[in-house]
């Protein structure tokens, strides 16, 4: 698929509405993520590192605008090295999406984070991939459904993905060793192709979560690479708090012949006062 498909779908008013989601959802998701380093594979033109405070934030994709020119199945990165990883629709385009996840698992440090975002097959932008290359799975169906046998069958972008089932991506993930720490849905709208429609059918997303939070159109994931047998040292701060309590200072005894005012006010305050002998020294 040229990329130039893809730029001018996002510019229709259906891939600016799931931009717009999508956006703020990773806003929303790498905002609390620290580290040093965050890679975004793929979509260079959009930046969906930006409300991530990492010092280095860089994308890795087979665009010229991209910061590091890589194929997502072989990346140039050192093991063990990053933070954060983004895939926005990256795995259900590519030829191997296992190799990707592989890819990613080694160049993630111990407890790193992966989000996952893409279009959910079990939902309206599923079925809509489905039908419209109805005619060439099933022939005899042409019978029955004229209107669908003389449709166009849709190859551009996203209708000719292979999109992946949520509970099938979190097997691959959990084989992989990483832990499923979040996942949600959005774009419950029909994916309609003209904006009057879309608006018309907006009180989809305020009730999507609640009464089929299973249908969204797009699905993202957060998972955290597992190392077993690593154990994360924390500082004992008890430990630190029971010595600074121990190290308070004690008043300080004095004799028995500090019955004047100064010599107590000097125990008062810690202080020792040499008082004068009974000999008159």
């Amino acid at each position: 698929m040229p990329i130039k498909n893809r730029l001018e779908w996002f510019d229709t008013c259906l891939g600016q509405y799931l931009l717009e989601r999508e956006q703020s959802h990773f806003d929303q998701a790498v905002v609390d993520v620290f580290g040093y380093n965050a890679m975004q594979i793929g979509f260079p033109q959009y930046d969906f590192l930006s409300a991530n405070r990492m010092p280095l934030r860089f994308c890795a994709a087979i665009e010229e605008s991209a910061a590091l020119r890589a194929a997502p199945e072989f990346l140039p990165v050192e093991t063990n090295s990053i933070d954060l990883v983004l895939l926005p629709h990256v795995l259900e385009f590519s030829a191997n999406p296992h190799q990707i996840l592989r890819e990613v698992q080694r160049v993630l440090m111990p407890e790193g984070h992966v989000i996952v975002c893409g279009f959910n097959p079990r939902s309206l932008w599923g079925v809509r991939g489905f039908f419209g290359s109805v005619e060439e799975r099933f022939p005899w169906c042409g019978n029955l459904m004229p209107k669908l046998r003389d449709a166009p069958v849709e190859k551009h972008f996203p209708w000719h993905g292979k999109f992946i089932a949520l509970p099938r991506l979190k097997d691959w993930l959990t084989l992989l060793d990483f832990e499923i720490t979040k996942d949600r849905l959005c774009c419950y709208a029909p994916p309609f192709s003209q904006e009057k429609w879309l608006k018309r059918f907006n009180f989809m997303e305020a009730a999507g979560d609640r009464w089929w939070p299973f249908s969204g159109g797009i699905y993202f994931l957060t998972a955290v690479k597992r190392v077993h047998g690593m154990r994360v040292i924390k500082p004992e701060w008890n430990e630190v708090r029971a010595a600074r309590r121990g190290m308070a200072p004690v008043a300080q005894k004095l004799g028995a012949n500090t019955s004047g005012q100064e010599p107590r006010l000097a125990a008062r305050n810690g202080i020792l006062v040499k008082t004068p002998t009974q000999g008159g020294e």
